[in-house]
């Protein structure tokens, strides 16, 4: 490729460090479909023959059947996916092969290949979200009224509905959905004939490219073309933060499935066993959900790192913007696909949800709020009034809605009977219409409201 400098070629030590193949050689569909622009393009503009377009055209087809067919053999000599395609297109063209690389440099040419692939999987990563909230939204909708304690600092504080559990879920993937596609916009520009990172003198045409690869226009400098990779840091700091949702649901579902606990059952499709205690069933998809939250974080950090010293334009560290990438972004796709499949096979115990919701003083809230409605308490003196009534009903060891009327008043003497009534946990959800609160009408609400949106988006 440069042996007009260089005389002798690479040591073994350089060509080990220098190839990329192994993992660039996923970029051969964009790869091709951007040298097919390119060439339409110099045929078009007169600076190549038309003939000479038309065949290599012809000739990427063919290695595009051959790669998919496992035809194709890859060579580490060549280094990367570009001089794979074009060693293999001078084999079957001849000379006309050694015209595409016109007006293009390998710099152009991989930041083009690369924004291709990572739009395309942004593409699936967003189809995958929208099925995972899909299956929360079910599943939100059948146990809208199944009453589970909420938790803040892992003790129990208020009840709530499983279904508005959820849901919580259903609004964190739509950000993390938006996230997505603010990065897919920003990224839809085309390097393509920026060239090395000064341009080129050639007649080029960069919108004819642009539009045959769906980019929305040219970018419109060509330092910053080469050697801008906003593009993976931004998708993968989406990816990173899907991640951490995804991990943070994969953690109540490995507490939520324990014994202690008990309050989630995954089926034999999503749990594991033991090699010596035969009674285990581990929830090794969740856990494994939350570990690759690890690698998906650590790639955006390495980027980071790769990154922030480089001045402009290309510089050879960014070949290691893509094999992390790649891997994190395969990493998430999965995780996707496991806490999809996870909330489709979980089953709740609801008796046993309930009976740690009617635990723990978790209606405690609403006979504070009960004594600011009814005797118009200040509610710093009704939250003092609870508390010492809740320590009554723990010292007596038994619930709150089960302490005697008259171990209340001695406490408030103005209390009365119709104050259970705010005590059980139903009423206690069912009280909670706000917007965006538990109520089961609401969670009914919401859940239809994104299914229905869901199923818009086909």
């Amino acid at each position: 490729m440069w042996g007009g400098r260089f005389a002798d070629g690479p040591d073994a030590i350089m060509e080990e460090i220098n190839a990329s193949i192994d993992f660039d050689r996923h970029l051969y569909r964009q790869d091709i479909a951007a040298s097919k622009a390119h060439a339409a393009m110099l045929g078009k503009q007169g600076i190549i023959t038309a003939d000479d377009a038309a065949k290599i055209a012809h000739g990427l087809d063919t290695i595009l059947s051959e790669i998919e067919s496992g035809m194709f053999t890859f060579k580490r000599s060549l280094e990367d996916i570009h001089m794979n395609v074009e060693s293999r297109l001078a084999e079957l063209v001849g000379p006309a092969a050694g015209r595409l690389h016109t007006a293009r440099s390998r710099n152009d040419q991989v930041a083009t290949d690369f924004r291709l692939w990572v739009r395309a999987t942004i593409d699936t990563i967003d189809a995958a979200l929208a099925d995972y909230q899909k299956a929360l939204a079910e599943k939100a909708l059948a146990h809208a009224t199944t009453v589970m304690p909420g938790f803040t600092h892992l003790q129990t504080a208020q009840p709530v509905t499983f279904g508005h559990h959820l849901l919580a879920y259903v609004e964190m993937a739509a950000r993390d959905r938006g996230r997505f596609k603010d990065a897919r916009k920003r990224l839809n520009e085309s390097p393509l004939g920026a060239a090395a990172l000064a341009g080129t003198a050639f007649p080029v045409d960069r919108d004819m490219t642009a539009e045959a690869l769906g980019f929305d226009r040219p970018m419109a400098n060509s330092l910053d073309a080469v050697s801008d990779r906003d593009f993976v840091l931004e998708t993968l700091s989406a990816a990173s933060i899907t991640a951490v949702h995804l991990s943070r649901f994969a953690e109540e579902i490995v507490i939520w499935t324990s014994p202690l606990t008990g309050l989630l059952l995954l089926s034999d499709r999503f749990t594991t066993g033991s090699s010596i205690m035969p009674q285990k069933r581990n929830p090794d998809a969740a856990e494994l959900v939350r570990a690759k939250t690890g690698r998906i974080i650590g790639a955006l950090q390495a980027l980071f790192t790769v990154m922030k010293g480089l001045p402009l334009a290309y510089q050879k560290d960014m070949q290691e913007d893509k094999e992390g990438a790649m891997d994190a972004l395969s990493a998430l796709s999965l995780s996707i696909a496991a806490m999809t499949g996870m909330v489709r096979d979980m089953l709740p115990d609801v008796a046993r949800m309930r009976a740690a919701a009617d635990g723990g003083y978790s209606t405690a809230t609403d006979l504070a709020d009960w004594l600011v409605n009814t005797l118009k308490m200040p509610f710093r003196d009704a939250h003092h009034v609870t508390g010492r009534i809740v320590a009554k009903a723990a010292s007596d060891g038994i619930a709150l809605d089960a302490l005697p009327l008259e171990a209340m008043r001695a406490i408030e003497p103005r209390l009365t009977k119709d104050v259970y009534a705010v005590l059980s946990v139903d009423n206690s959800v069912k009280s909670r219409v706000s917007y965006g609160g538990t109520a089961p009408k609401n969670v009914r609400r919401e859940a239809n409201k994104w299914l229905k949106a869901l199923a818009r988006e086909g």
